[in-house]
């Protein structure tokens, strides 16, 4: 990654990212220091791990251990959390700052409900996202048919007995192969 997206700034302040696993992890410490009003933001982390393991999340297990640029040039281990485990910590931080954070994690977590109910929502979100990117209504369709045909293909497999991921690699190959011998038009 480039070396210049791996600093991003919050209300102002600094936080420290690093690509690892192939996802971001942030600085526990920076978002800590940006979301509260403490001067003692190392001392601040240390008490909500111990909270945090209070309330059933481990972060020795979640928490990793990663070089990132310190004030004064150097790489140094630096406790990161990867996206998931970030908002989790944010979640246990009493601070008005981390409020948007924890509504808008209520909403997501309520809508998500909401698609497990009605899953047409979830197709909708998909359609509107999708548009939001600036794809056509006709690429978008195209591609929600594609998906449809692709479960239906996946389950017709699935009860021929292929169960291994590599058998399904192979026959998405083949079946890609074949639209292209076809003129049959990628989505």
């Amino acid at each position: 990654m480039e070396s210049d997206k791996a600093l991003v700034v919050f209300q102002g302040k600094k936080i420290r990212r690093t690509w690892f696993n192939d996802e971001w992890w942030f600085s526990v410490v920076d978002i800590v220091g940006a979301l509260t009003q403490t001067d003692r933001t190392r001392k601040y982390w240390s008490d909500l791990k111990t909270k945090l393991q209070d309330e059933g999340f481990e972060p020795s297990e979640k928490i990793g251990q990663l070089k990132l640029k310190a004030e004064d040039g150097k790489l140094r281990l630096t406790d990161c959390a990867n996206t998931k485990n970030m908002f989790r910590i944010i979640q246990s931080i009493p601070s008005p700052k981390a409020e948007p954070f924890k509504q808008w994690l209520a909403q997501v977590g309520y809508d998500r409900v909401q698609e497990i109910e009605n899953p047409e929502l979830a197709q909708k979100r998909m359609k509107e996202l999708y548009k939001s990117k600036g794809y056509s209504k006709d690429w978008i369709e195209k591609r929600v048919r594609g998906i449809a045909i692709r479960d239906e293909l996946t389950d017709e497999w699935k009860k021929r007995g292929v169960q291994e991921e590599k058998d399904y690699a192979i026959l998405t190959a083949e079946t890609l192969k074949n639209q292209k011998i076809f003129g049959v038009p990628e989505i």
